[in-house]
Parts: C-alpha cells; structure tokens; sequence
C-alpha cells in the first residue's frame, strides 16, 4: 500500500494546484479522489498502528516500536529524502555559525568544495534570476505565489547542498580512521586498521555522484569530474548510497582541494599507530 503514495501524493499536489489556478474541476472528480486519499491515509495508519503494537509486544521501546512502524508504512526513499532535507538545513544553521560537523580537537578536516563551489554558485544566480523573471512574467497572483515558494524552497535547498559541504568534510582522525563525505547524502567511516595504503591519484571518472565498479570493489566519490586520492583497504567496507542502497568497497577514490596534506596525515597517524596486518601505507 505505501507504494500507492507515490502517486496518489503527485496528483494530490496537481488537483490543489488546478484548483488554485481557477482550473473548473468537476465535483465528482474532487470528491473520488479526496475519497482515495482518504482511504489510503486511513489504511497506512492502521498499518502503523498495527506494526507499532506488534513491535511492543516483541518488547520494543516506544520510539524503537514506533521507528519500526514508520518504516512499514513510509518507503524508504521518502524517508532519506526526509532526512536529508533535515539534514541540509541544519548544515545551513552551522555555516551561519561557522562550525564543523564531526571534527573533534586533534582531527585533520580536509575540504572538498573547490571544484563545485563555483558550479553551486552559479546555479544559485540562475535560480534567483528564474525567480524574479517569473514575477515580472506571470500575471496570476495565485500562480506567482505558488511559484514563488517553490523557487525560493529550491534556491534555499541549494544553499543548504552547499553549507552541508562546508560544514561536512572529510576527516582523519587522531587515530588514523577516515571518514569520506559528500555533504549530507554519503558519510562512509572507514576504521585504522582496515586501511593498507594511501595515495594521491588524480582522475577524472565519468559517471555521478557515487560509481561503484562491483567487480573490482572500487568506489569513486566524484565531485566537479574529479578524485584525487586513492585509498585502499584489506577488506570490504560498507556505505550506503544517498538514496538509502547498500555497497561495499575495498578501494575508495574521492577528492580532496589538498591531497597531500590528507595523504600525508593519514600515512603519519597510520605510522603511529601501526597496522594490523603490517603493511605500510603508500604515499605518490
């Protein structure tokens, strides 16, 4: 049944639009489809319902019981899109404030905006512009508020991409772990003893955000076209994809606006610590 909220929830939104655009909707047809909306919100709350009292009876918290109802009835996109919303105005919040999630005294933070942050920039002006060109163009005032408020929500989802960049970098820690990022959508935390060797590498892969090569276990974290470090690992370590799907990776390649200074923070907290299978790390 959750499958049905993805279309029943668009044509929601499009009959409220019609109807606030002067769009002659015949009653009947209003009527049907507020009777299906209906319908379906009450079975996904009995759903809930009916999950979080199974789930209490198993022994569960409340919020544990209720976390697993939700999951029942929500799919699990809807709910990452969620959070990552979230999880983007927060970011906005810090950058405001000037503070880093995730960085405690003694870690290395290691940027990685340099080669998108004109790119944001500049799709930041086109927004605005659409925006004011819209106001000028368009005649209807229930049109252009609705409008409006779409815009502005998209030029402030931009900002918080971007903030959730700045304020999210990658980590090496005191302890020689590393945790890889792209803003709020991907956060892989890799621990000391799994890494066998580092190194600058500049690429330029073709693909999206995240690329996984399965045969090899190869994982590139792609920002502006480019990575530029390579960091390899004596096993399999887990991440999951900004839309919530699972993967593994032994070799992970990302960038970094200084590679070596990343590099070389990570071979010397890995010297110190030494590693479990004695291997030590590489540094081009």
């Amino acid at each position: 049944m959750s499958k049905a909220l993805w279309v029943l929830v668009p044509a929601e939104l499009t009959l409220v639009g019609c109807l606030l655009a002067g769009v002659a909707v015949p009653a009947p047809v209003i009527w049907a489809a507020e009777a299906v909306v209906l319908t379906v919100v009450v079975v996904e709350a009995v759903v809930v319902r009916r999950r979080y009292k199974a789930a209490r009876l198993a022994g569960a918290e409340r919020r544990a019981a209720l976390a697993r109802a939700v999951e029942a009835a929500v799919p699990a996109t809807v709910r990452r899109l969620l959070v990552n919303e979230a999880r983007g105005l927060t970011s906005l919040v810090r950058w405001v404030a000037r503070r880093r999630h995730g960085v405690r005294e003694g870690d290395l933070a290691a940027s990685y905006t340099g080669p998108q942050t004109a790119m944001m920039y500049g799709f930041l002006f086109v927004s605005v512009v659409e925006t004011v060109a819209l106001a000028m163009l368009i005649p209807w005032p229930v049109v252009h508020m609705i409008l409006l408020v779409l815009d502005v929500y998209g030029v402030v989802m931009v900002l918080a991409m971007h903030a959730g960049c700045v304020t999210r970098p990658h980590v090496v820690g005191a302890d020689g772990s590393l945790l890889v990022r792209w803003g709020v959508l991907f956060d892989m935390p890799i621990a000391s003893g799994l890494i066998t060797a580092a190194r600058v590498e500049r690429r330029y892969p073709d693909g999206s955000l995240v690329r996984i090569d399965e045969p090899g276990g190869t994982l590139d974290l792609i920002v502006g076209g480019q990575t530029t470090v390579r960091v390899e690992l004596s096993e399999p370590v887990g991440f999951v994809r900004p839309m919530g799907g699972r993967g593994s990776a032994t070799v992970v390649r990302f960038h970094a606006d200084d590679p070596a200074a990343l590099v070389a923070r990570l071979k010397a907290s890995l010297a110190d610590g030494g590693l479990s299978d004695g291997i030590a790390p590489r540094v081009a």
